[in-house]
């Protein structure tokens, strides 16, 4: 078994969405990304050319049960707490009712919302790494009480909140919701080549490449048991986002010697995890 590539990131998350309008308004104004095109129903935003966040105008779709496997949230990483505390500040300022919690995890501190169809987001920031504590292969981490005011008040700055839709960020990890998670552990970590970084008994599991805390995880926390997913609102897929064409060959060989049915149409290989959740693999 061969760890997928160390420089595997996470690319991006596309989702269904019934009022494609509103959530525009709340990636682009709130969240602070671009919108790159807006075509057909389906709108791109991100950074300069990257692309962070697909929405699809699906209006016939429903929203998917509670207990149904899914996003738990995506995960946006900023590369400053001053620039992560302007968005906050924004998102909570101009969405009130959606703020949902904040954490200190050890090697991040974060922010939790809902965005308008009930899609979680998180915004975060890393600890540098010599921070981190490391035993082997585990990454600790915690969730401890972070106080939102009293970290707006220690990082807001004028120039930060004059430069929204600039700030660095990324898509650091996806987290989604899951049936259980050995399945969890067998697709994404012996199929796919994530490492585990952490787990958290038998109700989440954390995997990354190249020694992150997570690039992605899995909880049961709501979906415990959960099935296939039908078709609904939410996550429509996820990219990850590979170094070289060999190191996607590799996995789509593994997976195809697994009995795994990969798709290839000769621009994007895509394959469905154990819960429906369609997972794309693209070079960077």
């Amino acid at each position: 078994m061969t760890s997928i590539a160390a420089d595997t990131r996470m690319g991006a998350v596309t989702l269904d969405v019934a009022d494609l309008d509103a959530m525009i308004r709340f990636y682009r104004d709130g969240v602070g990304l671009t919108l790159l095109t807006n075509e057909g129903g389906v709108a791109t935003l991100g950074r300069g050319s990257t692309i962070l966040m697909v929405l699809r105008h699906t209006p016939g779709l429903k929203h998917a049960g509670p207990r149904e496997a899914g996003l738990f949230h995506t995960a946006i990483l900023f590369e400053t707490e001053p620039g992560l505390a302007a968005v906050v500040l924004r998102v909570a300022q101009n969405h009130p009712t959606l703020f949902t919690g904040s954490a200190d995890h050890l090697v991040s501190k974060a922010f939790y919302f809902d965005d308008p169809e009930g899609n979680g987001v998180e915004l975060y920031w890393d600890r540098p790494r010599e921070q981190w504590q490391v035993s082997g292969h585990t990454i600790q981490m915690d969730t401890l009480p972070l106080d939102p005011n009293a970290f707006l008040t220690a990082h807001i700055t004028e120039d930060a909140v004059a430069a929204h839709g600039s700030h660095t960020i990324t898509v650091g990890h996806v987290h989604l919701s899951v049936g259980d998670v050995e399945t969890a552990h067998e697709f994404y970590v012996n199929r796919l080549g994530f490492d585990e970084t952490f787990r958290y008994g038998g109700q989440a599991m954390f995997v990354s490449a190249g020694g992150y805390h997570h690039h992605m995880a899995m909880n049961t926390w709501k979906s415990r048991g959960a099935g296939v997913r039908q078709p609904a609102l939410g996550l429509g897929l996820l990219d990850i986002t590979l170094p070289t064409a060999d190191d996607r060959g590799a996995i789509v060989e593994r997976l195809t010697h697994e009995g795994h049915q990969v798709r290839d149409d000769g621009q994007i290989v895509a394959v469905d995890d154990p819960w429906g959740n369609i997972v794309t693999l693209k070079i960077a």
